[in-house]
């Protein structure tokens, strides 16, 4: 004994003397530790105040089944599984206290009651028996996190964006919510001192907290209304065209604001939704959108003009064995280069093209470069796509004898859709490039912390002279008869734009596909906006070109945009100007008003005040276009009952 016992005190000496330092720094590491504390994420609205992106924290409850003794766990466990059942309505009870008692078996420390739980099912369920009883008695086990949620839904979700860190710790931050985290949406995590007490418990230490500081919050340039508009009109084409994806983006002409962007792809399913940010970052061969800065470039060099005429031959020209053929395959004949553009005539613009530069193409290239074209937009958002533009200086394979003539219809040139409308744009501002605009302020509460203003890229990208050329040259693409986006027009509300249908994988026939574009701005005297709209790889069994495809979902943007938020002085040219319209809308209202069961003419009337009238009346309204009502399914004076379909053709 005497021996053991001076065993014991050599030990007890060596532990408190040689080896002491060393425990002591385990001990304090075990019982006090440093705790991050959170900051709330900022959150993300709509121009107008709408919510865009909120953090909602959200609880994930387990439960350590190796922690209640037996009796704990038999006396509470009939119950909380009567509770399980109650709670989710899925299974029996039996189901759940089959499942536990398996889980307890096979001594699992973290079987998953339930998971994403907002605040007040999380109170709810952590009141059921043995979740209730303290964590050290009942095994009771609460991961909290904060999870990101969109209130709009599938609507501008990945421009919203957010920032995600993967298992491996790679940090994924796309959109706006991913390119202004760091600088505004994180806030400062705090941090709590606590110490481990009995039973496994931790006790905060007062005196030793930092504060987390949240986040601010970012107010987007993004129009919920606008927003809506032009996610429904793509949609709808993309639905009806069996197209793989496409984008649509609206933006303000004189501040370069954003106010819709919508980026659809379709899944396995042939379903829609928010994929990839293609108008950020696809880049791709424009076709003959690009027409305009091919144009816009030979007028500022003052090498081409709009009265000049160019033999389109045949439909076909060849260049060093290659062909460029209009869809016409008969050819225009002699035409200006006026016609040419608003005929989109490829055989047109490349032989005014090419004959102006063909003996020194570096200065074509050099003009493109002066109006920007080349250069990224420098967007805060990740993944902007290249702008390509060969050059014949430049030795990377780009540029050959072909490269000139097949630049100037859209050809080995390559933009990402919002390069496209910001040149557009500026044609639009008069020659003044801005940058697109995604924000327009940082708020903490009601104060302003940081304001966004416009950011000017070029002040003038070419001559006052030469843009009033180009912009009377989309108007005409609209207007006139034989310009290709003629079928677009409408005398109720004036745009300007141009056609584009480019094809895709091209070098393999058998892959062959196509890309839709329209790209312009409305009003077409007075531009309030400007917008582009990019269909990829519609069914060719439907159709393919750019004034069937992309063109009705620009007029359906621009003209839905008109009637519901009115932009111009021209609010007469929006009202039935026909007297016996009107006096037949009156007496019908007030029929209307009185029976409720007489179908009345709205063929003529806006689409906005037909469908108010017969939803007043009970009616359900299918509407199929926009603009005017043309032709209604139900007669004018049959009898009606609450609640029944009439379709509405628009035009």
């Amino acid at each position: 004994m005497f021996i053991l016992g001076v065993a014991v005190m050599v030990k007890l000496a060596n532990v408190q003397f040689v080896h002491g330092e060393k425990y002591r720094a385990k001990a304090s590491k075990r019982i006090v530790q440093d705790f991050v504390v959170p900051a709330n994420r900022g959150n993300v609205y709509s121009a107008n105040g709408n919510l865009l992106a909120t953090t909602i924290p959200k609880y994930n409850i387990r439960l350590d089944l190796m922690t209640p003794k037996a009796s704990t766990f038999e006396g509470n466990l009939v119950a909380l599984c009567d509770s399980l059942s109650d709670f989710f309505g899925k299974h029996s009870s039996g189901y759940y206290q089959k499942k536990l008692r398996k889980a307890r078996a096979n001594k699992n420390r973290g079987f998953l009651i339930a998971k994403n739980l907002g605040y007040s099912d999380y109170l709810r369920v952590t009141s059921f028996p043995l979740l209730s009883e303290k964590p050290f008695i009942g095994g009771l086990v609460v991961e909290p996190k904060a999870k990101r949620e969109h209130p709009m839904g599938g609507i501008a979700q990945r421009t919203i964006g957010y920032e995600r860190i993967d298992g491996q710790g790679h940090l994924t931050r796309p959109g706006i919510d991913g390119a202004f985290g760091v600088p505004y949406l994180r806030g400062t995590d705090g941090k709590s001192t606590k110490q481990q007490i009995y039973g496994g418990e931790w006790k905060l230490i007062e005196h030793n907290q930092i504060e987390p500081e949240d986040g601010y919050d970012v107010y987007t340039t993004i129009d919920v209304n606008i927003q809506d508009i032009a996610h429904h009109a793509l949609l709808k084409q993309l639905e009806y065209y069996k197209a793989d994806h496409g984008c649509a983006v609206v933006m303000e002409t004189k501040t370069g604001e954003v106010k819709a962007i919508v980026n659809l792809g379709r899944n396995s399913e042939g379903k829609y939704y928010e994929r990839r940010n293609y108008a950020v970052w696809e880049s791709h061969e424009p076709g003959s959108t690009f027409k305009l800065m091919a144009v816009t470039a030979g007028l500022e060099d003052k090498v081409i003009d709009t009265s000049d005429v160019v033999d389109t031959e045949n439909g076909r020209i060849t260049f060093y064995g290659k062909h460029v053929r209009d869809s016409n395959r008969r050819g225009y004949g002699k035409i200006s280069v006026s016609e040419a553009f608003e005929l989109s005539s490829n055989t047109g613009i490349v032989r005014a093209i090419y004959d102006a530069y063909k003996d020194k193409p570096s200065k074509f290239v050099d003009r493109l470069y002066a109006m920007n074209l080349h250069d990224s937009l420098g967007l805060p958002i990740k993944g902007e796509g290249k702008a390509i533009i060969p050059d014949p200086r430049i030795k990377n394979g780009r540029w050959s004898g072909i490269a000139l003539p097949w630049m100037a219809f859209g050809y080995g040139v390559s933009f990402t859709p919002l390069q496209n409308l910001t040149f557009y744009n500026a044609i639009a501002n008069n020659g003044e490039m801005v940058k697109p605009q995604f924000l327009k302020e940082v708020k903490q509460f009601d104060k302003t912390i940081v304001p966004f203003k416009k950011e000017v890229i070029n002040k003038r990208i070419c001559s006052e002279e030469t843009v009033k050329k180009v912009k009377q040259l989309l108007k005409n693409v609209v207007e006139k008869k034989h310009g290709t986006g003629h079928r677009l027009y409408s005398k109720n509300f004036s745009m300007a734009g141009k056609t584009g249908t480019c094809q895709k994988d091209y070098r393999d026939k058998e892959k062959l596909n196509y890309i839709s574009s329209f790209a312009g701005f409305f009003p077409a005297d007075d531009p309030k906006y400007s917008c582009i709209v990019v269909i990829h790889e519609p069914d060719k069994t439907v159709g393919y070109y750019g004034a069937d495809v992309s063109g009705p979902v620009f007029k359906s943007i621009a003209q839905k945009i008109f009637i519901d938020t009115p932009i111009v002085d021209e609010l007469d040219s929006m009202e039935v100007k026909h007297g016996a319209v009107i006096e037949e809308f009156e007496d019908y209202y007030q029929l209307a008003q009185k029976h409720k069961t007489i179908m009345p003419n709205v063929v003529g009337l806006p689409a906005m005040d037909a469908v108010a009238l017969l939803e007043n009346m009970g009616l359900k309204v299918d509407l199929r276009g926009a603009g005017m009502v043309k032709k209604q399914s139900i007669s004018k004076g049959q009898k009606v009952k609450k609640n029944q379909k009439v379709v509405l053709e628009i035009s």
